[in-house]
């Protein structure tokens, strides 16, 4: 959690400098939300390859490794003069990125059993909205004491470094590398995925992609991405509004993330504790309600009061469902598959979400009006609320 609070410090920053760049490099909408899919997809990529990599080798080093490296990107970034220059390295920093999050849930499902990942998983999204919160609050303070957008690359990402040395340091990838007994799994599962770690990594993929029940998890967090990502990179583009750093309305934008931080934490209380367990009940609970939100939030002037508590209910039912897609991967895989499963889930996530990017910069150019994100994500969230419904979960076994 301490590791992930500074990830995003990385990556959900972009919007930010957006309206800076465009002013001193002459760069569309269009052209920098294709820089913000380069880097989803290459994310996306790493997810794909690194969560089989967690499963087979830990996931201490390579988390460490995605700060470090990450921290070095971001400055470069600040360094470019066109688009290429900040594309390129941006879409390599996607990379670097996704060296976090699944290795650092394959640590997680190693160390929580079946009843306890709800929660579990809600803190790790707790850490990663809480990121986004203290993303949004350096780059809105970068921006109030007038720095151009070239610092919003430089110094965020200082504390991502700072976290990727202490976690190196302090953390274990399993309970018996600290000397405990390893934890047992609550869930029916077949030999097979028990038997995970004498499987090859193809035949890893091949579960996973074989699996219908994750499969259609896959193609619902993409559409919840989606979503997810429209509102990280183009609701700080809407509050800026035409002045730029000088619109009053920037502070507005945090009320995203912080919403979406205590959604992440709230979704795995009620998954665990309420719900038992049913994940995909969440998922779609959640998205409903999110695609209500942002549906109102569309209709709404840009200094409206109420939009301020329609924007945090928005991040708070989109980004919610997370926690309980990530402790689905070793629910339906199996522990010993989390790494790949949420790897490969992610990977579908973020496909999606590198789609939208583009195509959300391109309707804002031709409409002259930001406001259309929130129709977006409205009807992302549905798509991703109607597939939950075809989620099939394992029985599970009262602990004992």
């Amino acid at each position: 959690m301490f590791c992930y609070l500074f990830f995003y410090t990385g990556r959900q920053t972009f919007g930010f400098a957006i309206p800076g760049i465009e002013k001193e490099l002459g760069i569309s909408k269009a052209t920098l939300g294709w820089a913000s899919a380069a880097l989803l997809w290459t994310y996306a990529i790493g997810q794909f390859v690194n969560g089989n990599l967690g499963d087979q080798y830990g996931g201490r080093r390579l988390m460490a490794l995605g700060a470090w490296l990450s921290c070095g990107l971001n400055w470069i970034v600040s360094f470019g003069q066109s688009a290429w220059g900040i594309g390129i390295p941006w879409a390599m920093n996607g990379y670097a990125q996704s060296l976090g999050w699944a290795p650092g849930s394959k640590v997680l499902s190693n160390w929580f059993s079946h009843h306890e990942r709800g929660m579990a998983y809600g803190g790790y999204l707790f850490a990663a909205g809480s990121s986004s919160v203290l993303a949004f609050a350096t780059s809105t303070l970068i921006l109030e004491f007038d720095l151009d957008w070239r610092w919003i690359f430089r110094i965020p990402v200082l504390l991502l470094l700072l976290g990727g040395t202490v976690y190196y340091l302090l953390v274990r990838d399993k309970p018996e590398d600290a000397g405990f007994p390893a934890v047992e799994e609550t869930v029916v599962m077949s030999d097979e995925k028990q038997a995970g770690d004498t499987l090859t990594a193809w035949e890893r993929y091949r579960i996973a992609l074989t699996n219908r029940s994750f499969l259609i998890a896959s193609l619902a967090i993409g559409f919840q991405n989606t979503a997810r990502y429209g509102l990280l990179i183009w609701v700080p583009v809407h509050f800026l509004g035409e002045h730029g750093k000088e619109s009053a309305g920037k502070w507005i934008s945090l009320a995203l993330p912080v919403g979406m931080a205590l959604g992440a934490i709230a979704s795995g209380w009620v998954s665990d504790v309420l719900l038992k367990g049913n994940r995909s009940r969440v998922i779609g609970l959640f998205l409903g309600a999110a695609a209500a939100c942002s549906l109102g939030m569309s209709y709404l002037d840009r200094g409206s009061l109420f939009g301020i508590v329609l924007l945090f209910l928005t991040g708070f039912f989109a980004y919610g469902p997370q926690s309980a897609f990530w402790a689905l991967c070793p629910d339906l895989l199996g522990k010993r598959l989390a790494g790949t499963g949420t790897g490969v889930m992610n990977t579908a996530a973020y496909v999606f979400a590198g789609f939208g990017e583009p195509l959300i910069g391109w309707i804002i150019d031709q409409r002259n009006d930001t406001s259309m994100i929130f129709t977006i994500v409205a009807v992302s969230c549905t798509a991703g609320a109607v597939l939950s419904c075809f989620i099939r979960e394992p029985d599970s076994r009262q602990p004992g």
